[in-house]
């Protein structure tokens, strides 16, 4: 899941590529890749740094940064230092789709990388076209499972195990641990929320009340018509399927009102720290949830890319509490480093996805 572009030995590796990445600048097809020089290559990513989203999300792209200045720090990759173009999407696909366009248009990327949501990307597809443009979208921030179709999708490159494949996982699970108990559902209602459906109906599993909400008013005042709803069908173990900021809101308004289900998140919407920062829910509430993840934890220091990446974030990323978020960042950035380096030194567009497929 992880890549392989380490710590130990990049120094030395790092000045013998660069070498052989400055023997070649003098190739003609350099000039004319966007994005591309003999010394830099620009990357844009398009991620909500503020709006209703912000709330843990705004960490994923300078942790990505963090680390590709780390990577440049250690010598770039090929002789090319890596430029990270940062914009500000609020989580609006209208707003993806028109800072997407600067990015490619304006700024001139190579690739887009890491963008973040599934309606967001879903937009930005259909409206900016990367496939016809051949525009590289990297390692999406999304387990949409529709992003596996390389016929509609011929340049978006997914990296997370899929909703689908997570809710089946979890439906099993829910199965097999709570077959006695009311469950409840609470999922948001877009292709996001119906990937996660297709996988808990796969499952089996079957929930005694389901709610949906359209992403935006992850309010208190929405999360306690949420509430009233499980209190009122006696719901005693509640799936939350939806982004961090409505886990905040639904896990807050519950413990105001005395309510006190099992919580189970999906991995889109359990980053603890993000949770406590968002609500004024005691940590001691959090403890019992259960959520899912395809990553190690972040407080978990035996494991060695957790470890590696503390302290990169140490180094670059000063003064950011390190959380799933930067976690999630860092590992899309060091998937985008290993790609580029497959690439090889006469780095294209084409040649970036063949080295991916490959």
């Amino acid at each position: 899941m992880i890549g392989s572009f380490r710590k130990k030995g990049l120094a030395a590796a790092s000045a013998v590529i660069a070498v052989a990445g400055l023997a070649l600048t003098s190739v003609p097809a350099q000039a004319s890749e966007p994005g591309v020089t003999a010394n830099s290559v620009k990357l844009g990513i398009t991620v909500p740094m503020t709006g209703i989203a912000a709330p843990g999300y705004s960490k994923v792209a300078p942790a990505a940064k963090a680390y590709f200045d780390y990577v440049n720090a250690n010598g770039g990759i090929n002789g090319r230092k890596i430029q990270l173009v940062i914009e500000d999407d609020r989580y609006l696909p209208q707003e993806a789709v028109i800072k997407t366009n600067k990015l490619i248009l304006r700024d001139k990327v190579f690739a887009i990388v890491g963008a973040l949501g599934t309606a967001n990307n879903l937009a930005i597809n259909s409206r900016v076209r990367l496939g016809a443009r051949g525009v590289p979208s990297l390692f999406v921030n999304t387990g949409f499972s529709g992003f596996a179709d390389k016929n509609k999708y011929p340049t978006i490159f997914p990296l997370f195990s899929s909703y689908a494949m997570e809710a089946k996982i979890m439906g099993n699970y829910i199965k097999e641990n709570f077959k006695d108990k009311k469950i409840g559902l609470i999922v948001q209602n877009d292709d996001f929320g119906v990937d996660a459906l297709r996988g808990f109906a796969a499952s089996g599993v079957k929930f005694a009340e389901t709610i949906t909400y359209v992403s935006g008013p992850q309010s208190p005042a929405t999360a306690l018509t949420w509430v009233q709803k499980l209190v009122a069908a006696k719901i005693e173990v509640v799936y939350l399927f939806g982004v961090t900021t409505a886990t905040a809101a639904a896990v807050g308004v519950a413990a105001q009102a005395g309510y006190k289900p099992q919580w189970i998140f999906g991995s889109v919407g359990a980053d603890a720290t993000t949770i406590q920062t968002a609500t004024t829910v005691p940590v001691a509430l959090l403890n019992g949830a259960i959520s899912a993840s395809f990553m190690p934890d972040a407080a978990d220091t035996t494991d060695e890319y957790v470890k590696f990446f503390r302290e990169v974030n140490t180094q670059y990323n000063k003064g950011v509490t390190f959380d799933n978020n930067v976690l999630a960042g860092m590992n899309g950035a060091m998937m985008v480093a290993n790609a580029i380096k497959a690439a090889g030194p006469n780095l294209t567009r084409k040649g970036l996805m063949d080295a991916i497929e490959s």
